[in-house]
């Protein structure tokens, strides 16, 4: 499925639940049991071993094979088919600082990992920016944020920090390729890496 497509399912939900049209921002809006329903998808099982570090190793490797511009870079593809959602989680200018208002959102993103159809299952949260500023420390941003929100799942929300891994994707994986500074290229993703075995 692709990502546009996944955007459009996740909205789908967001909408029948508000009943009224809206912008992508209004992911953040999500309730848990609708995130629950996006990312509960048995159809799209992760590959055996995908880990946060694997995840980190492909980015790493992204950035040395595609140099230049956005629009000639080959997509990141690891991720394309795993059952994930997009977020608008709000930081502070240059910063993995949190901004309060968003704390609804990883809330609600708690409240999913918290149901028992998502509770056998293992979770990366990934960030992602624009190409505002450099490469490398775009990635360093990327993967503050991520840590960021990971440390508040794990601590403010009590989610088992066995079950969740925080990854910077940094300006790797734009969701709009054609225009690399669009302000939709800095969101944060979940994505269901697979079943969670406790121990591995």
């Amino acid at each position: 499925m692709s990502r546009s497509i996944r955007t459009v399912f996740a909205l789908s939900l967001a909408l029948a639940a508000i009943g009224t049209l809206a912008p992508a921002s209004a992911q953040t809006s999500l309730t848990g049991s609708q995130i629950v329903q996006t990312m509960g998808s048995a159809a799209r099982a992760a590959p055996p071993g995908l880990s946060a570090a694997l995840i980190r190793q492909a980015v790493q490797q992204h950035m040395i094979d595609n140099p230049g511009l956005p629009i000639t870079w080959k997509p990141l593809e690891l991720l394309n088919n795993l059952a994930q959602i997009d977020v608008q989680i709000q930081f502070a200018l240059n910063s993995a600082i949190i901004r309060p208002e968003s704390y609804s959102t990883i809330g609600s993103i708690a409240d999913a990992l918290h149901h028992p159809i998502l509770g056998g299952y293992k979770f990366v949260v990934t960030g992602n920016t624009d190409t505002t500023g450099n490469r490398k420390d775009n990635l360093a941003l990327s993967q503050a944020r991520a840590d960021a929100v990971v440390e508040a799942l794990t601590t403010t929300f009590h989610v088992d920090p066995a079950r969740v891994e925080a990854v910077g994707l940094g300006e790797e994986a734009l969701e709009d390729v054609k225009n690399p500074k669009n302000p939709i290229n800095r969101r944060v993703q979940l994505i269901n890496i697979g079943k969670y075995l406790p121990g591995k």
